[in-house]
């Protein structure tokens, strides 16, 4: 895996996968795009956005990535970034939020407020990591992280749509 943005070769991440039928061609077919084409739906709630905000610019490019732009909609975004202190009022809104994404989707979660309740966890009002609200697929450590850090977990990100419903060499059933 690439250590900053700089170092990312295309096509050096994936492991081989067995193709057995057309339908399994299909599906990694549809998998390497949906890989390549992530379409954020940014929650910033504290100083995470911030980094977030900077990773979109022009220095970090997150374009390259296939993350042109993050959507105000969640019906528009596939991918939400959690990025800061998640309140108990704000859950539910949160919850909300990511059921009226389209399937499939995908929660990357980052920082350690949205990871682990953060620097507020012993806070009565601070939820423990957004992972009890929604399903997380990637976290993100640091506070705040870098914007090469949320690059490194989009493209784990990537990592793990690529393989969903397919059978990697070397695995076993």
């Amino acid at each position: 895996m690439a250590r900053n943005p700089q170092e990312y070769v295309p096509g050096n991440q994936e492991a081989p996968v067995k193709l057995t039928s057309l339908a399994d061609m299909l599906q990694w077919a549809q998998n390497w795009a949906r890989s390549r084409s992530v379409w954020p739906l940014g929650y910033g709630l504290a100083c995470c956005a911030i980094e977030m905000i900077a990773a979109a610019q022009a220095h970090y490019d997150l374009s390259r990535f296939g993350s042109e732009v993050f959507r105000s909609s969640p019906r528009q975004a596939d991918l939400m970034i959690v990025a800061g202190t998640v309140c108990v009022k704000m859950g539910p809104r949160l919850r909300l939020l990511w059921e009226q994404m389209p399937d499939p989707k995908w929660v990357l979660s980052m920082g350690q407020c949205a990871n682990s309740g953060g620097e507020f966890y012993d806070s009565y009002y601070t939820v423990q990591g957004v992972d009890t609200i929604v399903p997380v697929d990637v976290y993100v450590p640091g506070c705040p992280p870098r914007p090469e850090q949320l690059i490194e977990g989009l493209l784990k990100l990537r990592e793990k749509i690529l393989k969903q419903g397919l059978k990697i060499q070397g695995e076993t059933d």
